[in-house]
C-alpha cells in the first residue's frame, strides 16, 4: 500500500482513509477491524450508538498491530451529554474497546436540550484528564461549529459529517478551514450509489479506478478524511488504494459540481438546521 496520507489538524494527524463500522456487529465486526489493520488501515471508526465497541477492540487486539499505530474514534450518544454523564460513558466506552485512551472523541450529533457549553467542559475535561487525544464534533452546522469553538476550553480537531459528491458541504468545510478543524467525511460513496455513476466511471477509466475510488480521491484531495464502511474484504483493500493517483483540477471541479443540498443520504428528525 502507497504512503497513508494524513490531515493534520490541530495537533491531530488523522490518516486519510478509516474503516467506519456503523451496522457491523459480533464476529464480523471483530473480522473485518483486524483484516483491515492487516491490509494497512491505521483509522477505525466507532461509536456508542453502534454497539460494537467491543469488537472493535477485539480486531484491534487480533491484528497484532501496536496500538499506538492505529487512530481510533469513538462517540459519545446525546443521551449522554449532561457533564457527569459524558465522563461515564466514555469510561465505559475505554472499557468496552480495552483502551486507556482513544485518539479522537466526538460528539455523536448536537443536542440542544443540553446547554453546548456545559457539554463541551466535559469533553474538554475529558481529554485533560488522558481518556482522548483529541476532541472533535460530529453533525455539526456552521453555526454550531463556530458557537462550539468559542466555548471550547481545548481545540475541536474536526466535524464529522456526511460528505460525498452528491451533497455540497462547502460551508462546512471553509468553517473547519477557518477554525483550523479537520472534515471527516461518512457515507463518502453515497451508501454505495456512486457505483452507477458514468461520470465518475469515466473519469476513474482513465487511471484504472473504479467510481468508489475516484471518489474517496476527489475528498481526500480536499484535504477530508473519509470513512468508507464496507463488510466486503475485497472493497477494504480497493478503499485504501487511492494514494497512487491524482485527479486533475478539471476532474476536481466536475465531481464538486454534482453536489447540492438535496443530494443529503442522512437525516433525522432531531437533526440540526443544515447548512
Amino acid at each position: 500500500m502507497g504512503g497513508m496520507n494524513v490531515i493534520e489538524a490541530n495537533g491531530a494527524k488523522i490518516p486519510a482513509i478509516g474503516l467506519g463500522t456503523w451496522e457491523l456487529r459480533g464476529r464480523t465486526c471483530a473480522r473485518l477491524v483486524e483484516q483491515a489493520l492487516r491490509l494497512g488501515y491505521r483509522h477505525i471508526d466507532t461509536a456508542q450508538v453502534y454497539e460494537n465497541e467491543r469488537e472493535v477492540g477485539e480486531g484491534l487486539r487480533a491484528s497484532g498491530i501496536k496500538r499506538d499505530e492505529v487512530f481510533v474514534t469513538t462517540k459519545v450518544w446525546t443521551t449522554h451529554f449532561a457533564p457527569n454523564d459524558l465522563e461515564r460513558s466514555t469510561r465505559e466506552s475505554l472499557s468496552k474497546l480495552h483502551l486507556a485512551a482513544v485518539d479522537l472523541l466526538l460528539l455523536h450529533w448536537p443536542n440542544p436540550r443540553v446547554p453546548l457549553q456545559e457539554t463541551l467542559g466535559a469533553l474538554a475535561h475529558v481529554k485533560q484528564v488522558g481518556l482522548a487525544r483529541h476532541i472533535g464534533v460530529s453533525n455539526f452546522t456552521v453555526a454550531l461549529i463556530e458557537e462550539a469553538v468559542a466555548a471550547c476550553p481545548e481545540p475541536l480537531v474536526c466535524d464529522q459529517v456526511e460528505f460525498h459528491p452528491y451533497l455540497d458541504q462547502t460551508k462546512v468545510r471553509e468553517a473547519c478551514a477557518r477554525n483550523g478543524m479537520a472534515v471527516v467525511a461518512y457515507s463518502p460513496v453515497a451508501k454505495g450509489r456512486i457505483k452507477n455513476d458514468e461520470t465518475l466511471a469515466r473519469i476513474g477509466q482513465a487511471y484504472g479506478k473504479t467510481a468508489a475510488q475516484v471518489c474517496l480521491r476527489w475528498l481526500v484531495q480536499q484535504n477530508v478524511a473519509a470513512i468508507p464502511r464496507t463488510s466486503r474484504i475485497e472493497r477494504l483493500s480497493e478503499n485504501i488504494d487511492i494514494f497512487d493517483f491524482a485527479l486533475s483540477d478539471q476532474e476536481m471541479a466536475e465531481l464538486s459540481a454534482m453536489g447540492s443540498a438535496e443530494g443529503r443520504l442522512t437525516n433525522f428528525g432531531f437533526a440540526p438546521k443544515w447548512d
